[in-house]
């Protein structure tokens, strides 16, 4: 599986609801709420083996999959 299969798999789990592929603002547009970004973040940092720090917890990390995936590979050097 690859990263960005396991990303959407995760995502998904928490909002079954959402096409995560076609978004581009998760956080702007309220798909993504508090509660859903804490669970996400605890799902990465298993998935990933990675720690996403109060300085990640920006929109921009979390507006798409794309974000999300160029902050977990930063975070995995």
């Amino acid at each position: 599986m690859s990263m960005r299969e396991e990303l959407l798999e995760i995502l998904e789990d928490i909002r079954p609801d959402t096409d995560f592929e076609g978004e581009e603002a998760l956080i702007d547009d309220n798909i993504l709420e508090s509660l859903d970004i804490v669970a996400l973040v605890g799902e990465l940092n298993d998935a990933f083996d990675i720690e996403i720090t109060v300085d990640e917890l920006i929109p921009d990390n979390f507006n798409s999959v794309d974000r999300l995936l160029d902050m977990i590979e930063r975070l995995q050097d």
